[in-house]
This record gives C-alpha cells, structure tokens and sequence, in this order.
C-alpha cells in the first residue's frame, strides 16, 4: 500500500522535501504567478475589483511583515514569552498567493457553478497548500509557532478580504495559463537561484538602525536560559540541496 502524505512529510528522513516544498512560500516564487494570475484577471475576465483589492492587502500585509521583521533586527523589538522575532514571509506570502492561483487555475471557466462549490473547493486547496508550506517553516528551523501562525494568519486573512465575494469566473482561461501555473508551482522550487530576501532585509536593518551587529533569536532569550536553549534548534542548519534555502547560524529564525 502507497505511504500516506503524513506519513511521508513527517518521516525522519523528509527534511529534502521539507526543503523543497517550503521554498512555496518564496516571494520570487510566488509574486510572478501571482502577477500573471492577476494579469489576465485584470484583462480577460474583467475581475478589476478583485486584482485592486488583492494588490492593496499584499501591499498593506507585506509592509507589515517587513516592519516586523526590520523592527527585531534593528532594534531587539520581539516576545520572548512567544519567542517572537518578526512575522514568517513565506508564511504570509503561501498563504495571500496560493488560493488566488488555485482559484484562477481550477475554479475559472468551465462549467456553470452556479452554487460556488467549485471555487470553494479551489480556495480549501490552496489554503491547505499554504498550510503546510507554512508548517515546514517550523520543520526547516526557520522559524517558531507564533511567527508561522502570524504569517499563516495575516496572509490568509489578507486573500481572503480579497476573495470574498467575487462573482463566478466565466471567462474560460487559457490552457497555457493554468499550466503555465501548475508547471512554474511544481517546477520554479527545483530550478529557481537561492532566495536573497533575508540578506536584503538584514541589509535594510543595518542601514536604518546603524547597527553592524544585528539582534538575534539568542539576545531574545539571553535573560531566559531554558527559551534559550529551546532556541537553539532554529541555529541549526538543515542539509540543503540544490537551490533550496535553510537556516544558517548566522541570525538563527530570522526568516
């Protein structure tokens, strides 16, 4: 008998397909999809209040991510009661762009929907998708519960403002987009160059707090040696295969 998803995602030996299944949740990933889905919802399918509201809240939620994560480097803000160092961007990002790619490729078009199951099952996919993108951000080492379920949370709180209430799509999309879509989801985590946002984002943090030596999960915990310790696992370094990112113990959790 075939091995079960849990089972499988949860062996001691999945730490590769954590690796590359959390890369999902890269915005260099992600935002192209995304554009591309939004693109043709904007000209084809004349879903303009849609793409506007969804632009605004990934515009409204990635700056509040950002400002969370600028706000520890730079200046040690965070909760080590919830062992808190910023909000997890591939949390956020899975979570505000794969419902909206799972809508456009499964739920556009086709047949009438006239009770919305279609859509909804399309949504449930994609936030399930999200869900476990969001969950291998704990399971690589890169960040704790409170920062996943922050970012889980705001990104789906942001689609789905965005989603809900949107007329059924009837304009059939093109076969090249839906697997444009689905080959760039399966293919881009393998091929894709290594993600550089969190250098940039350590970069931004220095320029703007004058400090060279930016906070890190252990000055969060420095008064609370058992945190400490718990904390030590987010240092560790995940083996990493090609194009994938892990954890370096540079900025333990940070990401």
């Amino acid at each position: 008998m075939a091995p079960m998803l849990s089972d499988t995602l949860f062996h001691p030996d999945a730490a590769r397909a954590w690796l590359l299944l959390t890369r999902l949740g890269e915005m260099q990933i992600l935002l192209p999809l995304a554009a591309a889905a939004s693109l043709w919802l904007w000209k084809s399918a004349a879903q303009t209040r849609l793409v506007l509201r969804w632009a605004a809240a990934a515009a409204l939620a990635a700056t509040l991510t950002a400002g969370s994560k600028l706000a520890f480097m730079g200046w040690g803000l965070g909760s080590a009661r919830w062992d808190f160092t910023g909000i997890s961007g591939h949390a956020l990002c899975a979570a505000l762009c794969l419902p909206l790619l799972a809508w456009v490729s499964l739920a556009a078009g086709g047949r009438p929907d006239p009770r919305g199951l279609r859509r909804k099952l399309a949504l449930l996919a994609g936030y399930m998708v999200a869900a476990l993108v969001a969950w291998s951000r704990i399971e690589v080492g890169a960040h704790s519960h409170s920062e996943v379920a922050a970012g889980f949370a705001l990104g789906g709180l942001a689609s789905a403002w965005a989603l809900t209430g949107t007329s059924e799509l009837r304009a059939l999309q093109p076969r090249w987009l839906a697997a444009g879509l689905a080959a760039g989801l399966l293919l881009l985590p393998l091929a894709a160059p290594r993600s550089r946002s969190h250098e940039l984002m350590m970069e931004l943090s220095r320029q703007l707090s004058g400090r060279d030596q930016l906070y890190t999960r252990r000055d969060l915990h420095r008064r609370t040696p058992a945190a400490a310790r718990s904390a030590l696992r987010f240092s560790e370094a995940a083996p990493s295969p090609a194009g994938t990112t892990a954890p370096g113990p540079a900025h333990p959790g940070l990401r």
